[in-house]
């Protein structure tokens, strides 16, 4: 009896319902996304070759696939990878999935370091690298100290900046926080915090269910890490060096007071592409 042949077309169709079905956002753009993976092609030539019909090992891999994002597994844990700031980067279970609105924070790094002749930076959460590594990229004169707690995390970073060669700006160190970093000055000083509060964490999206929980539990108010942030931060900056922050949507005054009860000059607020305040910069004077 001759098996059917499943075309990628008609794949796509069942699978952009399937997970309809299951409430996944961006149904058919992850269909795509992942039969795109699983024929090792990108989505302009899978477009190209619909009627392709694909071999039982295709098949059963992308079947295995789009059972998994019907968990609601993200997709960049499937396929292995996230684009951030126009470079692909390797993730894992180990790190957050990168997001858009954290590329407000690397465009305010990268603009504050044209003030500097050969900027020293310090990024603190590393995760796999995507902040300290697009500085690097876009900032070829500038060294970047980066830590994180997480190894495996760490691992993952040296990964991509030996992938897109930036390993002679870059340094990277365990630490919790500011606990291992010896006495030494910055420019800048730039992190992505945890900012989720904990007892939020649990009412969010089943996709970040599967992120690791220690690098979105910001604390009881989702500031804790930002206290530790703005309270050390002036024994490592340079006078009118820059202590950059991301933070959730209704944050900022808050955050704005800390740092000011702290002696920081309030810089400003910038917004991120859906107008929601995502970044508060302060100099250190």
């Amino acid at each position: 009896m001759n098996r059917k042949l499943w075309t990628a077309q008609e794949l796509i169709n069942l699978s952009t319902d399937y997970l309809q079905k299951y409430n996944c956002l961006t149904p058919r753009l992850d269909a795509e996304v992942l039969l795109a993976h699983v024929l090792d092609t990108d989505r302009l030539h899978l477009y190209m070759n619909l009627d392709y019909p694909l071999e039982k090992i295709e098949l059963d891999m992308y079947r295995r696939l789009i059972g998994q994002r019907g968990q609601r597994i993200p997709v960049a844990y499937l396929i292995g990878y996230k684009e951030f700031y126009t470079k692909e980067f390797i993730v894992s279970r180990d790190v957050i999935v990168p997001r858009p609105e954290t590329e407000i924070l690397v465009d305010q790094a990268v603009k504050t370091a044209q003030n500097f002749q050969s900027p020293r930076i310090l990024e603190l959460g590393t995760g796999s690298g995507i902040i300290a590594i697009s500085i690097a990229l876009s900032v070829p004169q500038s060294w970047v100290l980066a830590v994180d707690i997480s190894d495996a995390a760490l691992e993952i970073a040296a990964k991509n900046a030996d992938r897109l060669a930036v390993v002679d700006q870059l340094s990277f160190l365990k630490s919790d926080m500011f606990s291992r970093i010896s006495s030494q000055k910055f420019d800048i000083i730039c992190s992505n915090p945890p900012y989720i509060s904990t007892n939020e964490l649990d009412n969010l999206d089943k996709e970040i269910q599967f992120e690791p929980r220690t690098a979105l539990d910001g604390g009881e108010d989702g500031l804790k890490y930002h206290r530790v942030l703005i309270n050390n931060s002036p024994d490592y900056l340079i006078s009118g060096g820059s202590l950059i922050i991301e933070i959730g949507f209704d944050q900022a005054e808050q955050v704005v007071e800390l740092g000011k009860e702290r002696g920081f000059s309030y810089d400003k607020t910038v917004q991120d592409y859906a107008g929601k305040d995502r970044v508060v910069i302060f100099k250190w004077k």
